[in-house]
């Protein structure tokens, strides 16, 4: 990098539970009195914590280290034209975009912050065995969580020397050179094993939530090699020219399927350690003991460190709060936002209908045009509704917020959500906040006071290592029960119909299974940063990404006219456009980098 800012001491984004997080230094310390005492050491660790990403914070992109991947895939769209996911739907961005510098820059110095640490946590005076043990694991697990972030969107990237750089090298003297993706990737699971046995009888929760543990070191590793063995980087001809100045190629030319193997043993360890005892889905049942699937999709994002969260950051939200809280023109505060994250229409017809199929499945029930009167679960009473939003599954009305609809705060009263262009939250009440789409995501915002920053915001669930496990099974042994075992967990949580029930077969080739498998990571893990890389990794953004997205007709003066569903965008996805640009300032200050082909 051009320059390694050496930061001893800043100002920390991230609080948690444990003091330590919620310590900010008042002074400049020299190198040796920052090690020296266990309060500094706990301070300088916390400055490495605050590089972890929080991705609730999209709507500035890299404001929080937060990228911009819900915004910038077939997801959704932010209304407002600043944000980065908007460039990259148009292709407007290259090696020059600041955020893309800054997120390769500060995953950078997380990594420096960590590397000193370990290095030098022993000259610590009044920290014992176990203290120094614990925190050099903790900043382990860090710096290997950051150079997984540099991975899955750069590809082949540099590993920086163990021992930290002086902040004045010149690192072209240094010969650092771009690593390639199985060197990246056995270097961040060697690291990520080497921390999971140090923390292995250290608590991660109570006064612990929020640190580095186990289970954390486990779920990167287990995601790292997913990635290792995804279509992008396993044996992908359209990287044959991306060499290192030896001429060797950076990502592999030969298609590794044991890579999938390496990926579903890791899922298979995990669940097998962790599961039913200490993980399990979510579910929530009626006062009569009847199970509801709704109120388990919608709270397993909303109730704190809950038995499915493997991990989560401890405080914040405020920002995601008021993206997708709608408009609601003249109402309190409380439950007024700016609507302005917007579930695209190819998202909407994602979620399944109430009997378990796809829209496009004639016995699906699916009805394209018309009104019913429909009791949606979060509502009361029946209410006139398109009957394109009736009868689908629980996961569709915890995801999207539709015209017409109950908000479901009503500390305030009974307030009807209405997106079309005369409604309380359409483009004539909100001018520069509004659904672009006509449909505001509506995941993950908690019911009571959208002001409320003291949540813990789920960041990696089991739900997502069950489908982990099932797609890397599925692509090394398609006929192994566990694969439709693990689905069809996530399809019972749900409240839909499970494959190979009486009225659902069970899809009957690996090629049936693996499109089974992408469409519920699609609709279970919606608005949680996935899809972005889903796509990527699978190598089918170019597919789903481009081309004209759709949304509903917002700028209809007629509220009938706004159901029509129309263009909104056209969008691009290039080829280069599945690597980031290697930063263009990185290049200029080290000849020996490689930038990514295309760029």
């Amino acid at each position: 990098m051009k320059k390694i800012i050496f930061i001893f001491i800043g100002a920390l984004l991230l609080s948690c539970s444990g003091d330590y997080l919620d310590q900010v230094p008042d002074d400049r310390l020299t190198f040796e009195e920052t090690f020296s005492r266990r309060t500094t050491v706990e301070k300088y660790l916390a400055n490495a914590y605050s590089q972890i990403p929080s991705e609730f914070a999209q709507r500035y992109t890299t404001s929080n280290n937060s990228g911009p991947w819900t915004g910038g895939s077939d997801e959704a769209e932010y209304v407002w034209g600043f944000h980065m996911g908007n460039f990259l739907n148009i292709g407007d961005w290259n090696a020059t975009t600041q955020e893309v510098s800054n997120l390769w820059s500060n995953f950078y110095r997380g990594i420096r912050s960590a590397s000193t640490l370990i290095a030098n946590i022993n000259q610590c005076q009044d920290c014992s065995p176990d203290i120094i043990n614990q925190y050099t694991a903790e900043a382990r697990v860090l710096r290997a969580y950051f150079y997984y972030n540099l991975m899955r969107s750069w590809g082949p990237i540099i590993l920086m020397p163990n021992d930290p750089v002086s902040p004045d090298a010149n690192l072209e003297e240094l010969g650092l050179e771009r690593n390639s993706i199985d060197e990246v990737v056995t270097y961040i699971t060697n690291e990520l094993d080497q921390a999971a046995t140090a923390l292995q009888n250290i608590s991660f929760s109570g006064s612990n939530a929020g640190r580095m543990s186990r289970p954390f070191a486990l779920v990167i590793k287990q995601k790292t090699l997913l990635f290792a063995a995804s279509p992008l980087f396993n044996g992908n001809t359209d990287y044959a020219n991306l060499k290192n100045l030896e001429g060797e190629n950076l990502i592999s030319q030969s298609l590794d399927v044991n890579k999938w193997r390496l990926a579903a043993d890791a899922a298979s360890a995990f669940i097998s350690e962790y599961v039913p005892n200490t993980y399990s889905l979510y579910k929530e049942f009626n006062d009569n003991g009847s199970y509801n699937p709704y109120l388990s999709t919608r709270n397993v994002m909303t109730v704190d460190w809950n038995k499915e969260i493997i991990y989560a950051l401890p405080e914040g939200g405020n920002s995601y709060h008021y993206d997708v809280s709608p408009y609601h023109l003249g109402a309190a505060t409380e439950i007024r936002g700016a609507g302005g994250l917007s579930v695209t229409q190819e998202m909407v017809d994602s979620y399944f209908t109430s009997n378990g199929r796809s829209i496009d499945d004639p016995q699906s029930g699916y009805q394209e045009s018309g009104f019913s009167d429909y009791k949606a679960p979060f509502d009361f009473t029946a209410r006139s509704t398109y009957n394109q939003w009736t009868n689908r599954e629980p996961r569709f009305y915890v995801g999207v917020t539709y015209n017409n609809s109950l908000y479901f705060n009503r500390l305030f009263g009974d307030i009807i959500t209405t997106t079309w262009y005369g409604g309380n939250s359409g483009r004539q009440a909100g001018s520069n906040d509004y659904p672009p789409t006509g449909y505001i995501v509506r995941k993950n915002l908690p019911i009571g006071d959208r002001r409320n920053n003291s949540r813990s915001l789920p960041m990696f669930r089991l739900a997502e290592i069950y489908l982990d496990y099932a797609e890397a099974l599925n692509e090394i042994e398609p006929g192994n029960a566990d694969i439709l075992k693990y689905l069809n967990l996530i399809r019972e949580r749900a409240g839909i119909p499970q494959y190979g029930d009486i009225d659902l077969p069970a899809p009957s080739s690996q090629d049936a299974l693996r499109i089974a498998i992408r469409k519920e990571r699609r609709v279970e893990l919606a608005f949680e940063s996935v899809r972005y890389f889903d796509a990527r990794r699978w190598k089918i953004a170019a597919e789903v990404f481009a081309g004209s997205t759709h949304g509903l007709d917002i700028n209809a003066r007629n509220e009938n006219d706004f159901y029509n569903v129309v263009t909104f965008e056209e969008r691009v996805f290039r080829q280069q456009d599945y690597l980031w640009p290697i930063p263009q300032d990185e290049l200029n200050s080290n000849t020996s980098l490689i930038q990514n082909t295309g760029w």
